[in-house]
């Protein structure tokens, strides 16, 4: 009954992940410390790709598209969870949410999607290496990329829509610290049933078909690879995907247990590490997952450097 008494709110009040201040304190130097390693990793890797033209290939064409996504990924929450820690301002406005809601998911899906483009650029590149060039071309690539982006955007307003069309009053508490679809719909003053089963629906059709193309992907690359009689030609696959699949597990198959499971008390609490993970963690990690078996790109790294200190030298 106290839902039925409402009046329209304004506002939410983001929880964060702790009321204890020193944890708040140590909380926001570890995440300031992540979120300025993913700021540095992904505008070099972003800045490096474009800037040598050795790079200028499928493979780093998708990575760029990557870092840039991971950077404002990233920055639909950590700014505002690292503004809640410090000055301890947790309050966003319902058109803020909306906005952080959106991007959130709209970036986000645009990863998982760009992913599994990425590894069917990997299957072409090993199991079908004389067509590559062909079927990889630019133009192909550049489609393959604005599909991605189209997919996320239409994808995130769905789900926008099904979570802000309802009433939000009274209860404005929101259980973690940014705007996410589960903890935003047990604030709603209706009944959310129908809705967080449509939502469910939606992101398994994304997630799911994602996720299983890469496997799919994955399993022909497999039994190409059984067929390689050299050891080194043997590494070099694996080196060129593993990067990938831990990309993959780490992100993909966290956002699978994270929309996929029961919205409960408990399960709240898990999305919020689990979250952690995906939009702090993750993205930092990702420029190191990628570049430190890269041979092609520690050399473009020291080619670019090497010339720095000649150019400053002379």
């Amino acid at each position: 009954m106290d839902r039925l008494n409402h009046t329209a709110i304004a506002e939410f009040i983001l929880l964060g992940l702790t009321d204890v201040p020193e944890l708040q304190i140590l909380l926001f130097f570890t995440f300031l410390l992540f979120y300025l390693f993913n700021i540095l990793g992904n505008a070099s890797i972003f800045a490096l790709i474009i800037l040598d033209h050795s790079l200028h290939k499928p493979m780093y064409f998708f990575l760029a598209n990557l870092a840039f996504l991971d950077f404002f990924y990233s920055t639909t929450t950590v700014p505002k969870m690292l503004s809640g820690l410090l000055i301890g301002d947790k309050r966003i406005s319902i058109i803020g949410c909306n906005a952080q809601l959106h991007f959130y998911h709209f970036l986000g899906s645009t990863e998982a999607l760009l992913l599994t483009s990425m590894s069917y650029d990997r299957y072409v590149a090993i199991c079908n290496p004389l067509q590559y060039h062909l079927i990889m071309a630019r133009t192909a690539c550049i489609q393959l990329a604005i599909s991605c982006w189209l997919i996320g955007f239409f994808y995130s307003l769905s789900q926008t829509i099904i979570t802000f069309r309802l009433p939000y009053c009274n209860i404005k508490q929101v259980r973690h610290f940014y705007c996410d679809i589960k903890p935003v719909l047990k604030l709603a003053c209706a009944d959310t049933h129908l809705d967080e089963l449509i939502t469910s629906i939606i992101f398994a059709l994304v997630a799911v078909s994602t996720f299983t193309l890469i496997i799919i992907s994955y399993m022909f690359i497999g039994r190409h690879v059984l067929n390689i009689r050299s050891s080194r030609d043997r590494r070099k696959v694996f080196s060129t995907c593993t990067s990938h699949l831990t990309v993959v597990f780490l992100y993909i198959g966290t956002a699978l247990m994270t929309y996929l499971g029961p919205s409960t008390d408990n399960s709240l609490e898990q999305d919020r590490m689990s979250a952690i993970l995906v939009t702090v963690i993750t993205p930092a990690l990702n420029p190191l997952i990628y570049t430190l078996r890269n041979a092609e790109v520690n050399q473009s790294i020291k080619k670019i450097f090497f010339r720095n200190q000649n150019f400053r030298l002379h």
